[in-house]
Formats: structure tokens, C-alpha cells, sequence
């Protein structure tokens, strides 16, 4: 599985005054007319909760030179609370300037972020372990032209990334 080519994307919503967010290397073009995107989320993960929720999801192409905190702050902490039901730890404690919101009040990070998209989920598939959503484009935006996106493997290589347990790619 590590031979296969990933991006690697911070997956973000709002629903209910709460925000979650949370790195994934599954997220795929599904079609181009109309422009739809798939993503896989582990069914504990905080983020789903917020997305089943909300019914939308902000995607967010990590650029090659995304600093290893942002994808720390977002793939290696938990956002349920330890008291049992759901919470929320703030991990867009983000400067005003390094975060955006789209159109539909997701927040999505802005620094070490190439590409983002915006998503109204259309559908969603219970694969087992995981749920694949399947969200329509709504909105799309290039935010850095110039620097290429960070696939897995870089991810690995350059970074020295990890995996944490509930990934897909986990091993």
C-alpha cells in the first residue's frame, strides 16, 4: 500500500458551534461534471461525527513545505473528550491570518496549504472499520501555485512522518 501515490490533506467542519479537523491521505477525485471528492474517515474519528452532522467538509492540499506542527496539531491529537460523549480541543488555534473560512463556515488552515476545497456531502458508505464520504465541490481555490503538494511518501521520506493507528494506511 505504501507504493501507492496519496496526497495529504487536512479534513475539516463546523457543526453545532464546534470545529474539528484531521489529516487524511485518502481523499480522491470521484468525477469531474459535477466535480465530486471522496474521503475516508476511521467511524471513531471526531471529524466524522462533525461532518455527519453538518452535511460539509473543507479539504485542504498540504503543500511539500508544510511545517510538521500543523500536521501534528491535526493527525496526532484527538478531539473527544475523555469524559465520555464528544467534545471538542480547539486545533484551529491558528493566527486570524493563517486560517480562512469557506462559504459554507468551515475553517480551513491557510499556511502550508496549496489547494482547498469545499464539500456538501451526497453520500456516504460504511467500508467497515471506515465511512467513505462522497462530497459535491461547491468551491475550489488554488492558494499557492508555485509549491508542489506533499504526497505520502515525501511525507515520509523528507518529513519522517508516521502513522497514527486509526489511518487507513496503518500498519
Amino acid at each position: 500500500f505504501f507504493k501507492l501515490s496519496y496526497g495529504v490533506y487536512i479534513i475539516s467542519t463546523s457543526a453545532d458551534n464546534k470545529e474539528g479537523g484531521c489529516v487524511i491521505n485518502t481523499l480522491t477525485q470521484v468525477t469531474s461534471s459535477p466535480a465530486r471528492l471522496s474521503i475516508a474517515l476511521n467511524k471513531e474519528n471526531y471529524t466524522l461525527k462533525l461532518i455527519e452532522t453538518s452535511g460539509t467538509f473543507s479539504a485542504a492540499v498540504l503543500s511539500d513545505d508544510v511545517e510538521m506542527d500543523l500536521i501534528r496539531r491535526f493527525g496526532f491529537q484527538c478531539g473527544k473528550a475523555r469524559h465520555g460523549g464528544f467534545g471538542f480541543q480547539n486545533l484551529f488555534q491558528l493566527r486570524a491570518d493563517l486560517q480562512g473560512r469557506d462559504s459554507l463556515n468551515n475553517p480551513y488552515p491557510t499556511e502550508g496549504v496549496c489547494a482547498r476545497f469545499t464539500c456538501r456531502v451526497v453520500s456516504s458508505m460504511d467500508v467497515g472499520s471506515h465511512m467513505i464520504i462522497v462530497g459535491e465541490v461547491v468551491e475550489a481555490e488554488v492558494l499557492d501555485s508555485q509549491t508542489p503538494a506533499l504526497t505520502y511518501s515525501n511525507y515520509h521520506l523528507k518529513k519522517n512522518g508516521t502513522t497514527p493507528p486509526k489511518a487507513p494506511s496503518y500498519q
